[in-house]
């Protein structure tokens, strides 16, 4: 299961998409490391391997699954110990059907719990033997350590599988000497149907206040220093250097750019001349290397969101062009900061966040309380 353990490598300018788990390396003595798992099928524990040759680590016992009594562990340079009575979960056999499973559901294919699942799906839709043996098959391919997670249950677990699978008169995994019953198989049918019923009600679900996703495509606001104002600005308006005036502690600024930089600096004489910088680079360069104003850094994100309000409240285009936006999510380039910018993913995207934000208050205003 790859859960919130995401991480990536790039190879040729392209980020390949991975996760990672713990393993034991034996170099000596054991090191328990990461053994990182990635979608195009390499393998990186203390070297980039295919997963062919990482089998090859496993039979030759440098990537460890038993632990003898007495051996000397280390991690990390955190800690070292000696194993005593350790017991471990997993063979060479079973790691490996786990990558393999971990590497599908990196490229989102079928992994071996899929595979089985729509194998029962065949068999319930034609209750041969020979479907039934397809589906026992594909059960026991799922590698055994993630069998009990295989319908999502933690309260039946997988039993109704392996009692679907096995048959009336035969002996389950779970329980070898216990002949599975009519009545054990007539519970596993009913169910199966339950679960079909529910799978068929889930993709019209949707969480209670609504998708988590916008339905519009996303915004890229590229930058751009447009120099007069436009009764059709397209998303140009919606840059902080669009000739928006906006006023900010009584006094009035060009553009949010403007604004940003001025109200950055401690010195009240140097706001003033960025106030009258003829362009945003200008005013940009004069506050550069000047001293900020006090707890600037906590503060300027709440900055930003009240000169954005103050924007696109008092200007009705850039409103209108704002709103045209619907729910898209808006990416916004920033070369100068990765903060405020996208920059190719790697950025915070603070002013495309903002946006957002202004944008539904825009779209629902928020009734002002009374006095």
């Amino acid at each position: 299961m790859i859960g919130n353990r995401i991480t990536s490598r790039m190879a040729d300018g392209i980020r390949v998409p991975g996760t990672w788990r713990h393993a034991f390396i034996r170099n000596g003595d054991y090191h328990l490391t990461d053994l990182f798992i990635y979608a195009d099928g390499l393998i990186d524990c203390w070297g980039l391997v295919t997963l062919e040759e990482f089998e090859e680590k496993l039979r030759s016992g440098w990537v460890a699954t038993e632990l003898p009594d007495g051996a000397r562990a280390s991690a990390f340079a955190l800690a070292q110990w000696k194993f005593t009575e350790p017991r471990t979960w997993l063979t060479p056999e079973f790691l490996v059907a786990e990558i393999r499973d971990t590497i599908d559901q990196l490229n989102r294919r079928p992994d071996s719990t899929d595979r089985c699942l729509a194998a029962v799906d065949v068999f319930l839709a034609d209750r041969t033997e020979e479907n039934r043996e397809t589906a026992r098959e594909a059960y026991f391919a799922i590698p055994e350590t993630q069998r009990h997670y295989a319908l999502g249950d933690m309260d039946h677990k997988d039993w109704p599988l392996q009692v679907l699978v096995t048959g009336p008169g035969g002996a389950a995994d779970r329980r070898p000497d216990e002949e599975i019953t009519q009545e054990d198989y007539d519970w596993a049918l009913s169910y199966f149907e339950e679960r079909a019923e529910w799978r068929a009600k889930a993709p019209s679900r949707v969480p209670a206040d609504g998708p988590a996703t916008g339905v519009a495509p996303a915004i890229h606001l590229y930058e751009s220093y447009p120099l007069k104002p436009s009764d059709d600005p397209g998303t140009r308006a919606l840059r902080n250097e669009y000739p928006a005036p906006v006023e900010a502690d009584g006094v009035t600024y060009p553009t949010v750019a403007h604004a940003y930089w001025a109200l950055s600096v401690a010195d009240p004489a140097l706001r003033e001349e960025i106030a009258g910088a003829d362009n945003t680079f200008h005013a940009r360069n004069l506050a550069a290397g000047a001293e900020r104003s006090e707890d600037w850094e906590r503060r300027r994100t709440a900055v930003m969101a009240s000169l954005l309000r103050a924007k696109f409240t008092r200007h009705p285009s850039p409103a209108r062009a704002l709103l045209d936006t619907g729910d898209a999510t808006i990416v916004y380039d920033d070369s100068d900061s990765a903060f405020w910018g996208d920059r190719g993913g790697r950025g915070r995207n603070w002013t495309g966040r903002l946006l957002e934000l202004v944008r539904s208050e825009l779209a629902c205003p928020i009734p002002s309380r009374p006095a």
